[in-house]
């Protein structure tokens, strides 16, 4: 691929910009084709939300170094932007004010893509023929050809279902119009829709959080607002993190605070609830549980489904891909991220050798690469973009180089190693000298506490 010249980035969110930074300074000609009406436009849609990292681990470098030369303030690297900040203060000038601002095209939804003259089955020559891909403008369908493509579309637009097994719950599709997915503004643009409401949120992680911490604000101006956690799991304790253990100290916090609303009953907990169906009684909603051996339902007038994403694969469905059966993200990324068996720590820094797929030429980046893993950050997706930009132009040595350090996440509540299967369930609620929930507990019943501070 040391001839490339033109690569087709999916998505301009901010791994896809920085892929097509990262493009440009290879002396390669980046197009990115972008779904949403601008850029950042799957970031808009949670706006309100502050991110977890500071600024100085949401901003490429090489879009820093695009932006510099454009005469760009950059902001205070250990202020913690929300998601419109960043739109407005990075992905917008990167986009609107550097030599980006002509290979960008919105509004450009991929539809499919495949090889110039090759369908999945044929194999002699594939690889020197250009891809094609296939997008919709609102002005019928349009074509262009790439030497090489990054999809970074992400996976925001394919939300998992309520449904414990993966699939829909029986009627969510016929109650659709009680349920939103992902993060609601319920304490900005959907105010009115939640206040004075019994809302019910589906999940146990940070999205999840996030919002029952919000509706619990909400609560305190609006009486009859009232938070419901609906829970897979048994144990609460381990959606509250790591606490001051988490050096993403915003996101050690959130986990912090929200503990201590549900130890103060602002927020009702049903826990080893597994959604099965949803039915309409009247203006309420009626949110169903079914196991072998007990049935159970909550009456709700909203239902928040927070229960994280899945990539959309359909347009990729004619170029050879391999993907993790359980996870769906690159083979090779699997056992680096399986949040089965991930525990303390960080992913190792990966590129271009575990995100390539069969298809010579196709990569995946950032969000999407990790399937339905919900552990990615974006500091991850712009040393990907790095490694895939240098692989390539055909530099083997920068794309192997690792050029990242991440943050240690606190967090140990799902390592099965045989110590540390009940380790950690978020930060110690009392006064307790305590790293965490479970060497709290050991402590208060007379014991050293229970090793995981060592």
């Amino acid at each position: 691929m040391s001839g490339t010249r033109t690569v087709a980035i999916i998505g301009a969110g901010p791994v896809g910009l920085a892929a097509a930074a990262h493009v440009l300074e290879r002396g390669l000609q980046p197009i990115v084709l972008e779904a949403g009406d601008s850029v950042g436009h799957a970031m808009r849609q949670w706006g309100h939300v502050q991110l977890f990292s500071p600024w100085e681990y949401n901003v490429d470098k090489a879009a820093a170094r695009l932006l510099a030369a454009a005469g760009w303030n950059s902001p205070e690297p250990d202020q913690y932007p929300t998601g419109a900040e960043m739109v407005e203060h990075y992905l917008e000038p990167l986009a609107g004010n550097t030599a980006l601002k002509s290979c960008i095209q919105t509004s450009s939804r991929v539809t499919g893509i495949s090889r110039t003259g090759f369908d999945k089955m044929k194999t002699n020559g594939r690889e020197k023929a250009p891809f094609e891909i296939r997008y919709q403008n609102g002005l019928g369908p349009k074509i262009v050809r790439a030497d090489a493509v990054i999809d970074t579309s992400g996976t925001w637009h394919s939300p998992n279902p309520a449904g414990a097994n993966g699939l829909p719950a029986i009627g969510e599709a016929e109650t659709a119009d009680r349920i939103a997915y992902g993060m609601p503004d319920v304490l900005g643009r959907e105010r009115a829709r939640y206040a004075g409401k019994t809302v019910a949120v589906l999940g146990a992680g940070h999205s999840a959080i996030g919002t029952l911490t919000d509706l619990a604000k909400l609560a305190l101006d609006v009486p009859g607002t009232q938070p419901i956690w609906l829970l897979r799991g048994s144990d609460p304790a381990k959606a509250f993190g790591g606490g001051a253990n988490d050096k993403l100290t915003a996101r050690g916090e959130l986990g912090a605070a929200f503990a201590a609303l549900v130890t103060a009953g602002r927020i009702k907990v049903e826990s080893e609830f597994r959604v099965s169906h949803l039915i309409a009684d009247g203006p309420r909603l009626v949110v169903g549980a079914l196991s072998a051996c007990s049935a159970r339902q909550v009456v709700v007038d909203e239902l928040i489904v927070a229960t994280g994403f899945r990539p959309d694969i359909d347009f990729v469905r004619e170029l050879r891909i391999r993907l993790d059966s359980a996870i769906e993200c690159p083979v090779a990324l699997a056992p680096l991220i399986d949040p089965n068996i991930h525990s303390c720590g960080t992913v190792r820094p990966h590129g271009a050798r575990e995100l390539a797929q069969d298809e010579p030429g196709f990569y995946f980046a950032g969000m999407k690469s990790y399937g339905r893993a919900p552990t990615f950050l974006m500091l991850t997706g712009y040393e990907q973009v790095r490694s895939i930009a240098a692989d390539i132009a055909g530099d083997r040595k920068a794309a192997e180089r690792v050029e990242l350090v991440l943050p240690e996440t606190g967090v140990c509540s799902r390592s099965l190693a045989p110590d540390a299967s009940n380790c950690c369930g978020g930060p110690a609620l009392s006064d307790v000298d305590a790293c965490c929930v479970a060497d709290e507990k050991s402590k208060q019943q007379g014991k050293t506490g229970c090793g995981c501070a060592s």
